[in-house]
């Protein structure tokens, strides 16, 4: 008999603060060494994902600078003892206003320095793992998405999701930005890519491309 083999990369996601924004705990099963992307609060409830996992958290990632998606970021950096890595550095204008976004949103915001700034093109490490990083401005300027190719999976924060695409009414927002973040850097990556988005169910590119009422290819003719 031979043991069923465990896939290279699993996921979980862990729902937090009032605006349950997707935090995704990512790992490499063969080292169990991983990351949290998108750590933006309720720390107690992503320590017990890593007691439950048994993952070693070696560094946080992050997409992009809003509230709740990096509010506690800089916190659980310094509790865990692990280097920050994202977004690109267009957003440091947001990472500069979390304290007070978190007054505004009734969310903890402390003002975090990432140990790495990320660029187009750019990989990161976890364990054995290797993700490919992806700039799609338009949410925010300096927004991030993560994809691991072997395993036709991402997880692309708030640039779209199950039906919809992230707001671009923000400071620094922009509509033709965010679609061309989409049609021109996501959609070639393959219909068969899963996503985990900011906020909301799981989906895929070529799902999003059939019946999304903003990026479809219908939409865009």
């Amino acid at each position: 008999m031979t043991e069923t083999q465990q896939p290279p990369f699993k996921v979980a996601i862990i729902p937090v603060t009032q605006l349950q924004q997707n935090c995704t705990l990512v790992w490499c099963t063969k080292t169990m060494r991983g990351a949290f992307i998108d750590a933006g609060g309720d720390l107690d409830k992503l320590k017990l994902a890593i007691a439950r996992s048994g993952v070693t958290i070696e560094k946080l990632l992050v997409t992009h600078g809003h509230i709740d998606h990096c509010g506690s970021t800089g916190v659980l950096a310094r509790e865990l003892g692990v280097p920050i890595e994202g977004p690109h550095e267009a957003d440091r204008y947001w990472i500069n206003k979390l304290a007070d976004d978190g007054k505004r949103w009734g969310i903890h915001g402390e003002i975090f320095e990432p140990d790495r700034w990320l660029q187009d093109g750019d990989t990161v490490t976890l364990g054995d793992l290797v993700l490919d990083v992806i700039h799609c401005p338009g949410h925010t300027p300096g927004h991030v998405v993560f994809v691991h190719q072997p395993s036709r999976f991402a997880i692309v924060g708030d640039v779209i999701f199950q039906g919809s695409i992230g707001r671009t009414d923000f400071p620094l927002g922009n509509h033709q930005d965010l679609i061309d973040s989409i049609t021109q850097k996501l959609w070639p990556l393959g219909n068969d890519i899963t996503f985990v988005p900011g906020h909301g169910p799981t989906s895929t590119f070529g799902q999003e491309r059939k019946t999304n009422g903003y990026v479809s290819d219908y939409v865009l003719g």
